[in-house]
């Protein structure tokens, strides 16, 4: 596939006067094609095309649905090492990585697929009417229908997984939401091959033109146009808390207010409980380090703070941590500003009041992120809020506690988080059920004896936790229950059979429906 620097609108290449062009990952400067950025024109007729296929989209059977998701999924897979070769380029991530992001693209499309042909997403129920009743009980049928077109925007981070054709997308699809994206401007060239891909889905599958477009450039102004455009219904974001934020202000000001689901900011405690601390002290300190740099520390469940009781455990571990910093190199980071963003927020921690350098990484040239560990004491940071900040990139602090309740002390004054671990044997399983309470309440993901990094695209997975960590701390951004942000509720009372939707009616068959309460096939 050629890349040609044009938008999508409804199956249409556009382009405007305005350019911009990709950046190299490890050099800043510019490279390829000029890309068009979407003017205010553009973004009305996406959004106008997204409404006008909206009702044709959301009523295909089930089956159709399904069927382009696969197909999607398909057209992406095929691209091969041209996306691969093109997304490294532009973000620096290596080879591998991005092989194994594809993967996971095309992978929860196809779950997505399994999911809406699964049809239990609808929520169906049934009560019938009881004449008999004082007073009478009417016909009341329920079902789950989408909320309209849905923007997506692309992440940074995740220049397939969590962009064009990633989780977000892949679930309003998957409800029956016509999507208009914005690409991230880190990764035009990246987008627009995926977005060639799912626009060739759109058109093969037989759907109407505007049930997918995309949408380029590199000011607010577009994505604030996109957010306060009435034909939009719900936002996927993923991205940094200054970005959701002005989001969700932008939504809460129209006329009609929509949801905003963003995925924003978390620095994903983790608590090493003290008879694991003493068993494993080493080989704790080695994953730490490992989970840390991963990726140039750069996801949104990279480990930012660890929290641990002092002694001699604790030194030991601190001891291994910092020789096993010496061996990890620096790592280029996705964009120049991410890489100015982390210096400037490493240089605050680094400065503020108790904070103790315990080692780096290998020194970082250029666009290179330098890990870096600190220490700091409970009490300090009980003291200091700033030390919550999320620092985006491979720096991290541990937290040196006097006892048990200093560590939940410390961990009941956190922000929302999306995930929150513990380290354990058996011996400490007594001590940790005492922190339950507080870590169900402080994320959407407790993990036991493994690191946060990495997100398994399945039914059971949350992948989102109480605010800041996300807008919504009901929702999640991965797995299929991601579908549930872009549907809403409808309710039909005594209605004729014959108006009444099809999973409705008495005697469909398979989906799973409560009907009087009861759950049957």
């Amino acid at each position: 596939m050629a890349i040609t620097g044009e938008n999508f609108i409804a199956g249409q290449r556009r382009s405007s006067g305005t350019t911009f062009r990709a950046r190299s990952a490890d050099s800043g400067e510019e490279f390829g094609e000029a890309f068009a950025a979407a003017t205010s024109q553009d973004v009305i007729d996406a959004c106008k095309a997204a409404a006008e296929a909206q009702d044709d989209f959301a009523s295909r059977p089930l089956s159709e649905r399904a069927a382009f998701l696969r197909l999607a999924a398909d057209k992406i897979d095929a691209l091969g090492d041209t996306l691969t070769q093109r997304a490294m380029k532009e973000t620096g991530l290596p080879e591998a990585r991005l092989n194994g992001e594809r993967g996971r693209t095309v992978g929860q499309l196809r779950l997505f697929a399994d999911e809406v042909e699964n049809g239990g997403w609808q929520k169906l129920r049934i009560d019938h009417a009881n004449a008999d009743r004082t007073p009478p009980k009417p016909d009341l049928r329920l079902r789950m229908i989408p909320l309209g077109p849905v923007a997506v925007f692309g992440a940074s981070n995740f220049p397939l997984a969590f962009s064009v054709a990633g989780g977000d997308t892949a679930s309003a699809f998957a409800a029956g939401c016509c999507v208009v994206v914005k690409g991230h401007p880190a990764h035009p060239g990246t987008s627009e091959l995926v977005a060639q891909a799912l626009t060739e889905a759109v058109a093969e599958s037989g759907l109407p033109a505007g049930t997918f477009s995309l949408l380029n450039g590199t000011e607010n102004s577009l994505g604030e146009a996109l957010v306060k455009d009435p034909r939009i219904a719900a936002v996927g974001f993923t991205g940094s808390r200054g970005g959701g934020l002005a989001l969700m202000k932008h939504a809460a000001e129209r006329e009609v207010p929509i949801p905003v689901f963003a995925e924003m900011s978390s620095i994903n405690p983790v608590t090493l409980m003290p008879a694991k601390l003493n068993d494993a002290a080493e080989d704790l300190a080695k994953a730490y380090v490992g989970s840390l740099s991963m990726g140039a520390g750069q996801f949104c469940t990279n480990p930012g703070i660890v929290l641990a009781i002092k002694g001699e455990a604790l030194d030991r571990f601190l001891a291994a941590a910092k020789e096993e910093l010496k061996t990890v190199g620096g790592q280029t980071m996705l964009t120049t500003g991410i890489h100015k963003a982390y210096s400037e927020g490493a240089s605050r921690l680094a400065k503020r009041t108790g904070a103790e350098l315990l080692g780096m990484g290998e020194e970082a040239p250029g666009t290179c992120g330098q890990a870096q560990v600190y220490t700091v004491s409970a009490d300090a940071f009980l003291a200091d809020k700033d030390f919550e900040e999320e620092v985006f990139g491979p720096a991290s602090i541990v937290i040196r506690c006097d006892d048990l309740a200093q560590v939940k002390q410390v961990l009941s004054g956190l922000e929302g988080q999306l995930t929150t671990t513990l380290h354990m044997t058996e011996a400490d399983h007594a001590e940790a059920a005492s922190l339950m309470p507080v870590l169900e309440k402080l994320a959407g993901r407790i993990i036991a004896n493994s690191w946060p990094t990495g997100v398994d695209v399945t039914h059971a997975m949350v992948h989102g936790g109480p605010f800041p960590a996300t807008s919504d701390g009901r929702s999640t951004s991965v797995g299929t229950l991601a579908i549930d942000r872009f549907l809403r509720p409808v309710s039909y009372q005594d209605m004729p059979a014959k108006l009444l939707p099809s999973a409705l009616r008495e005697g469909t068959p398979g989906c799973l429906v409560r009907i009087d309460g009861e759950y049957r096939a």
